[in-house]
């Protein structure tokens, strides 16, 4: 197999066609529920950690400033990003070699148990600076193991696929990401507000994190019933017969496709890390509402996006993805500044309207690019090339956002600071899609996945 091949490997199949116009098998939809539900825990164990923020603050860096001590837990929650391209690299190479369902199984447990065990971290007051310590041990563990998840589900899912609705597939996924963000917001605002201050900080704050064991076991369970793909079956009969090194083939073949990857999840990465990681505590900080205001508009911004996400989806399956991408990163550039001015406006209804405004652009970008990622590699180095890629753009734009984002707004004292930001890295994306040719990879819209 060569660059030269499509993407799509497995559409050209007599199989893949057929499987274009017929319902969705029983193992199909198995598939996609195992790939959404994998999804909505890994992101709900990365979410628990940015709805606490303040509390861990609080709790794991106390005697600083409040600011300092958000940016230091900020900074905690970035380094689960910098081993994800490690993870990703490891479990990729794993997946090409022995199977996406396999290494799923293990990503899976593992980011359930490590998050389940911050959930019984003693604080700094119990054991001292052991407590923070103990903490980033856990967000490596889960950021390795998210390196996996976060792109065998959607490679496993895409292979399953009909044709002629990967987009719709893939972002119903995706969307499963955002639910953890209403589900884990509405659990902190309960407890919150049926424990009172004192019990919620001394141990309310620990039962979601402890919920994520029995959900990644309920995971598990939905996955055990589901198998490989057809076309991964024939690549991996073919890898048998000669010598495959997922790792060496990916970066010899895929050099170019990855950093057009990296370039266009990056965009996405920081935005969605903004709304799912940074606007509970940003909205409290910089817009000077409540908890529970911040947590409940957010949950509602998080919802939205849930359901417009598989929308824009449906609208990437019929137009193709290079449009919805440049679509998306000429209306995130436009209105980033605006709907961090309202977020940070002090207004309960204002701040979800900016929200609202910024999930909308962000979702229509959503349309192509979850799709273009796992799209434009080869069966054969797909999990590998992707991951490494993705996880890469989520660790550089992702995982620092609310790091950034804190920072520009306590640095100029212009709560809409990290709007610009955005704006400027949508106006970048936006020229980087024209100017790098960034392909077409709908198997409809173009004969060969550049």
């Amino acid at each position: 197999m060569t660059t030269s091949e499509p993407a799509t490997t497995a559409a050209s199949s007599p199989s893949a066609e057929h499987s274009a116009v017929r319902p969705a098998s029983r193992i199909q939809k198995r598939v996609l529920a195992g790939g959404s539900v994998g999804q909505f825990i890994e992101f709900y164990d990365f979410t628990l950690y940015a709805l606490s923020a303040v509390t861990l603050a609080s709790l794991f860096f106390p005697g600083q400033s409040q600011l300092a001590g958000l940016l230091s837990t900020f900074a905690t929650f970035g380094v689960a990003f910098l081993v994800r391209p490690l993870g990703g690299l490891f479990f990729g190479a794993l997946g090409d070699r022995i199977g996406r369902r396999k290494v799923l199984y293990i990503t899976l447990l593992s980011i359930g148990t490590a998050t389940a065990l911050i959930g019984l971290l003693p604080t700094y007051a119990t054991i001292g600076a052991a407590a923070p310590a103990l903490l980033v041990l856990c967000r490596l563990v889960q950021g390795f193991s998210a390196g996996g998840e976060s792109v065998g589900a959607p490679a496993f899912v895409f292979e399953h696929a009909p044709l002629h609705r990967r987009g719709f597939w893939l972002n119903i996924t995706l969307a499963a990401t955002a639910l953890p963000s209403v589900v884990g917001g509405t659990l902190f605002l309960v407890l919150s507000r049926t424990l009172g201050q004192d019990a919620f900080a001394s141990y309310g704050w620990r039962i979601p994190f402890l919920l994520s064991l029995p959900l990644a076991f309920f995971g598990l369970w939905i996955r055990s019933r589901t198998e490989e793909s057809p076309a991964f079956r024939q690549v991996l009969e073919r890898a048998e017969r000669r010598e495959h090194s997922p790792v060496k083939d990916a970066f010899r073949e895929n050099k170019v496709r990855m950093l057009q990857v990296v370039l266009v999840m990056g965009l996405t990465a920081m935005g969605f890390y903004f709304v799912s990681g940074y606007f509970v505590s940003y909205i409290q900080t910089a817009g000077g509402l409540s908890r529970e205001q911040s947590l409940l508009t957010n949950a509602a911004a998080m919802l939205l996006y849930a359901v417009l996400l598989p929308l824009w989806g449906i609208v990437g399956d019929r137009v193709g993805r290079r449009p919805m991408l440049i679509a998306g990163a000429v209306a995130l550039a436009v209105a980033a500044v605006p709907s961090f001015a309202l977020v940070t406006s002090g207004s309960l209804g204002l701040a979800l309207l900016g929200q609202a405004l910024f999930v909308l652009c962000l979702t229509l970008y959503g349309g192509g690019c979850y799709t273009f990622f796992v799209e434009i590699f080869t069966t054969r180095t797909r999990f590998t090339s992707a991951a490494v890629s993705y996880n890469v753009a989520y660790a550089l734009f992702g995982g620092t956002a609310p790091f950034v984002g804190t920072y520009l707004t306590g640095r100029t004292g212009v709560p809409g600071a990290p709007g610009y930001y955005m704006a400027a890295a949508a106006a970048l994306v936006l020229v980087l899609l024209l100017a790098t040719r960034v392909p077409e990879t709908h198997p409809h819209r173009t004969a060969v996945a550049a």
